[in-house]
């Protein structure tokens, strides 16, 4: 079919672009990720004025609420940054060894960690006899039968003397300078905030429709992790007017 052979219909989520504008840029855009879900609302304040009779005789809007959702497929740093955090990254990644199996040695029964991919050692995610399952206690120092002290700093574990030759699963969590980024999320004033532009385009036998919402922010994010399912990050934002009054606009192929 060519373009306008049919009335204009939108199918499937389309595609759906976010670019910060509430400092200084330029800000690359950032497709949101295989956009599951987007759908906006707009809501008047009606207010009606009666007489005696059971009907309005005037009514007339007074402000609008509009808001939106954006349910994507796949996780963008970025663009759950841009919507909802305005912060910064930092090179490196967190990674966790679960389960990483080692036997206590004789004196002086420590074990020292050596993380993968030559990381760092992070934080002590627990210990678990691996003969038993049974966990062990995490002391201070001078571990008995069944407890362990670790320094978190150099990532040695120490065991109890009586724990030699003993089968131990040693969880932690590792830092790798190299690759992937990272963002922490520090206190802000309230007030602050990011704001952004979205453009959203779905286009069906050739006709493009088109929404482009000039300034919008984040009021929730929403990231649910659920068994036998995958996790869709979710963005419930409003829209509002820009500094020269434009709140958003629609482009249509067709006419009719």
């Amino acid at each position: 079919m060519t373009a306008n052979s049919v009335p204009q219909a939108v199918f499937g989520p389309g595609a759906l672009y976010l670019t910060r504008n509430d400092a200084t840029g330029p800000f690359t855009p950032v497709n949101v990720g295989y956009c599951q879900e987007f759908s906006y609302d707009e809501s008047g304040d009606q207010k009606d004025l009666f007489g005696t009779n059971q009907y309005p005789i005037v009514s007339a809007r007074g402000t609008v609420k509009a808001t939106g959702k954006i349910k994507a497929a796949v996780v963008s740093g970025i663009a759950l940054n841009y919507a909802f955090h305005g912060q910064t990254f930092a090179a490196g990644v967190l990674r966790a060894s679960l389960g990483e199996a080692h036997t206590v040695p004789t004196t002086p029964y420590e074990v020292t960690i050596a993380p993968p991919s030559s990381g760092t050692f992070d934080k002590d995610l627990g210990v678990l006899n691996g003969t038993t399952g049974l966990p062990l206690t995490r002391v201070a120092m001078s571990p008995a039968t069944g407890q362990y002290s670790v320094d978190e700093t150099t990532g040695i574990y120490t065991f109890a003397a009586a724990d030699t030759t003993v089968a131990m699963t040693i969880s932690y969590a590792y830092a790798v300078a190299s690759t992937g980024q990272k963002i922490t999320i520090n206190q802000q004033p309230i007030g602050t905030n990011p704001t952004f532009q979205l453009d959203y385009v779905s286009t069906l036998y050739g006709v493009t429709y088109y929404v482009r919402m000039f300034r919008a922010v984040a009021s929730k994010l929403t990231r649910a992790h659920k068994l036998t399912d995958f996790m869709m990050p979710e963005i419930d934002f409003a829209f509002y007017a820009d500094n020269v009054g434009k709140v958003y606009e629609v482009t249509y192929d067709t006419a009719a």
